[in-house]
């Protein structure tokens, strides 16, 4: 059986799908499956082994220019590409009436949540199969509950397993040699400025993981992101500053690292994924329902009108880092 999974962006929601994709494995091996993702994160599917093929789409750049030539033989050329993979099923992960148009575009039977469970409930009229999905559970549960009954299985909800492995890389260690043993990625960039931990405090965890003999790892993607990697590279010489970089090296060098602290982002969500130690820093959201999942991740909320202190990450950091030692021991 040939299943075609759509669930477009954003890098989180991406991420929290990767669970569902190992627990139909482990239930239907007789299924293959295709994705269907917006372009920017088609690196983060192709992380997963299992995803025999990528279909991209470009929903956000083509909104942008509607009526371009280009937009429509694009939009066309997905159409058939859909068409002609000649797919069993679709499952749309999403819920929303952009992803149910795009499944719609495969010509085949079409799986989502029903009217009460999706984000968007118009988008249901696109679908054949509907499934209730209780919506005060965490993305990650409801998508597993959702492929268990499209795809006719229980998922067992004891075990949380992405099935992800990081792309071949990681740091330049040939290219400096302060580079060694354990390395902590400080992932302090984020798209809204309320969610950003002040750039004091970055710099006061690179202190203090540099005095625990890690060396701190940042980056940038902007020039805002870069000013405070450089600071804290300026204020803490042991630390690595990587360069702008595209996604599949960031993911590279985050896989292999030995801690992840980091904002509410996308990558943070990927070091979860990836069985990391990681503290996600939340400090203007609430975590909820979307917030990161992993075996060794904890999110540390900022109380109203308070804060989280650096010495709060590092204890939380010390825990994580302890309970995953125990874990391995016991295997």
């Amino acid at each position: 059986m040939k299943v075609l999974i759509v669930k477009t962006s954003s890098m989180g929601d991406v991420i929290h799908t990767f669970p569902a994709v190992e627990d139909a494995l482990r239930n239907r091996p007789d299924m293959s499956f295709d994705w269907c993702v917006e372009e920017a994160f088609a690196g983060i599917v192709a992380l997963h082994p299992a995803i025999k093929s990528i279909q991209k789409v470009a929903i956000r750049r083509w909104r942008k220019k509607p009526f371009d030539g280009d937009t429509w033989r694009e939009m066309t050329g997905l159409r058939h590409a859909l068409r002609g993979a000649r797919y069993d099923l679709v499952i749309d992960a999403q819920g929303l009436l952009k992803s149910a148009v795009v499944a719609k575009q495969a010509g085949a039977p079409i799986a989502g949540f029903d009217r009460s469970s999706a984000r968007e409930p118009s988008a249901t009229l696109f679908y054949d199969r509907k499934y209730a999905v209780p919506r005060d559970l965490h993305a990650i549960e409801r998508t597993r509950r959702l492929f268990g009954q499209a795809l006719g299985y229980q998922p067992d909800l004891t075990i949380l397993d992405s099935g992800i492995v990081p792309p071949a890389g990681g740091l330049p260690r040939g290219e400096d040699e302060t580079v060694e043993g354990k390395t902590a990625f400080l992932l302090h960039g984020t798209s809204r400025e309320d969610k950003k931990w002040p750039a004091d405090d970055w710099i006061e965890t690179a202190r203090q993981l540099a005095s625990r003999q890690f060396t701190p790892v940042v980056t940038w993607s902007n020039e805002a992101e870069k000013d405070v990697a450089e600071a804290i590279a300026d204020a803490v010489p042991k630390t690595m500053l990587v360069p702008k970089s595209p996604l599949g090296k960031i993911a590279a060098i985050l896989g292999r690292s030995t801690l992840v602290i980091g904002a509410d982002t996308g990558l943070t969500h990927l070091a979860s994924a990836f069985g990391l130690p990681t503290v996600a820093i939340f400090l203007a959201t609430e975590p909820g329902l979307t917030g990161p999942r992993g075996p060794f991740s904890s999110t540390l909320l900022a109380p109203a009108g308070g804060k989280v202190t650096p010495a709060e990450a590092m204890e939380e950091a010390e825990r994580l880092m302890a309970q995953r030692a125990i874990a391995q021991a016991q295997h």
